[in-house]
């Protein structure tokens, strides 16, 4: 009897440790999950201006995301492969993307990038706490819904780029991959480490150096690779918290590109090239501005500096005078 009773307490006692552990992982701010979850992993600028630490603060019950047109022109769109728009020859996207052979640097010769850095029209700038976004329906058929939920109309602009978003979202994967969107920071992070399958991750950004740099001249200084071959690419979303429609594509590399602009502006960019564009849409912008064929040669693109590049946490090498 003295046994049993002995090991019910234990028992008790070992259900209350293990509940009292998931209480307090539930009460952790995103930034605390963060660093309990990733604690040798830098945060880069892209998400950390996106972290609030309440309601209030994070302007609960109204549009928390940017007024369209406050914002310039998206850059890129990884779903435009299976959506298939047609840009036009002066879209400012179009300088973003490059072939992969344009990165290889020699000695004595350093290339010139025409770039103007722009964020995504429209997209949150505020993550709520996993259990605010998880209370909110998150889905096409809710759409009336989500729309009182922040008090907007339903023949706004924002209503309709949110609408887009969840059909992006619920869109299939591209052939070959996979894909998510994460609508809390917590929800990304386990993202990132169960699709990589390593919580040693290096989350990364393009860091522009001044806000509100004009279109102008890029000097590339240098470039350096990863060894990862494994990337999960995360777009910032238009929608009315923090939503980023991340995929997990197939043979892709990352670059990190240091450059100065005319005006003194110091850049380090992210670049992503896919080595098999093969699937892509013939009519995709790449292939307009490259003047090359789906599946003949890696073709890249800048990673705008509200998205984010997970690679697992290697260094990077030179890619100088290769």
């Amino acid at each position: 009897m003295g046994r049993l009773l002995s090991s019910l307490l234990g028992f008790l006692l070992t259900a209350f440790v293990n509940n009292a552990a998931g209480a307090s992982i539930l009460t952790l701010t995103p930034e605390q999950y963060w660093k309990s979850a990733l604690p040798n992993t830098p945060m880069p600028s892209s998400l950390s201006r996106l972290l609030c630490t309440s309601s209030v603060i994070c302007g609960h019950g109204k549009h928390g995301g940017t007024t369209v047109g406050e914002k310039s022109h998206v850059f890129f769109s990884v779903y435009t492969t299976v959506e298939g728009h047609l840009h036009l020859p002066d879209d400012p996207s179009a300088a973003l993307f490059f072939l992969e052979k344009d990165l290889h640097m020699h000695a004595g010769r350093k290339k010139l990038m025409k770039l103007h850095f722009m964020a995504t029209p429209g997209a949150g700038d505020k993550f709520l706490p996993r259990s605010e976004a998880d209370a909110i329906p998150f889905s096409s058929d809710k759409v009336p819904e989500i729309l009182g939920h922040f008090s907007l109309k339903q023949d706004s602009q924002e209503a309709a780029q949110m609408a887009q978003t969840l059909r992006h979202c619920e869109a299939p994967a591209a052939e070959g991959e996979h894909k998510w969107c994460p609508t809390s920071l917590e929800s990304m992070i386990d993202i990132a480490t169960s699709s990589l399958g390593t919580s040693h991750v290096r989350a990364m950004s393009t860091v522009v150096g001044k806000e509100g740099t004009p279109r102008q001249d890029y000097t590339l200084t240098d470039v350096k690779c990863t060894g990862a071959d494994r990337l999960l690419v995360c777009h910032a979303e238009p929608y009315a918290y923090a939503v980023f429609a991340c995929h997990l594509p197939q043979a892709t590399r990352a670059y990190t590109l240091s450059m100065v602009g005319e005006d003194g502006t110091a850049v380090e960019a992210v670049a992503v090239c896919h080595a098999d564009t093969a699937a892509w849409n013939p009519r995709h912008i790449a292939f307009q501005v490259l003047k090359v064929k789906p599946g003949t040669v890696p073709v890249c693109h800048l990673v705008p500096q509200d998205h984010v590049v997970w690679t697992s946490g290697r260094e990077f090498a030179s890619y100088s005078d290769v």
